[in-house]
């Protein structure tokens, strides 16, 4: 496998399955779905998760990227010839409902942290340099880190795949966060 072609791939398909999330998120139909995964419960006063992390997130997400894996593998051909998994489009579509539940599961640690600390959705904690950036990195990296957890777990993953989609793959994820604000749909950017 190519680390490069795999890294290129993984990012290219949750491109495509954020723009179906984003287009999901701005539909009326989506708002019914809004329930808090949490369901309003608390820890030590505090919501578990709080009202952001909800159903109609992965309602969309998990299947949108199981379309996005099968559509993006079979777009190149032979997808082993293109250094990628040797895995049919139907094996591609199980691995990125995998992904995305990884991805969505990735989040929730650090809402729950965050909840726990007081700080709001999108937010920062406060005080210090040092401590906000901690929090903005982790912000930008939990989903990338269960995503890439889950795929690790199914397939071989060259350590240059982990690398590129850590480290390019939470500009896309900030650039959907700011495409939803932007929307309306979300009600700040992180």
């Amino acid at each position: 496998m190519n680390g490069l072609a795999c890294a290129g791939f993984l990012l290219v398909a949750f491109v495509l399955a954020g723009f179906a999330q984003t287009a999901w998120f701005a539909s009326p139909l989506s708002r019914r779905f809004a329930r808090p995964l949490d369901g309003g419960l608390t820890v030590r006063g505090r919501r578990l998760l709080g009202d952001n992390k909800t159903l109609r997130g992965f309602l969309v997400m998990v299947p949108a990227t199981a379309a996005s894996f099968a559509f993006v593998s079979s777009a190149r051909g032979c997808p082993a010839c293109a250094g990628l998994w040797p895995l049919s489009p139907g094996e591609y579509a199980v691995l990125g409902a995998w992904a995305a539940f990884g991805f969505m599961l990735g989040e929730l640690p650090n809402s729950f942290v965050k909840r726990q600390l007081d700080i709001g959705p999108g937010d920062a904690a406060g005080g210090g340099g040092s401590a906000r950036l901690l929090q903005l990195a982790i912000d930008r990296l939990d989903s990338g880190i269960g995503m890439m957890t889950a795929i690790a777990v199914a397939v071989p993953t060259p350590p240059l795949t982990w690398l590129l989609v850590l480290t390019i793959g939470p500009a896309f994820h900030w650039g959907f966060s700011a495409l939803m604000f932007h929307l309306g749909i979300k009600p700040r950017a992180a």
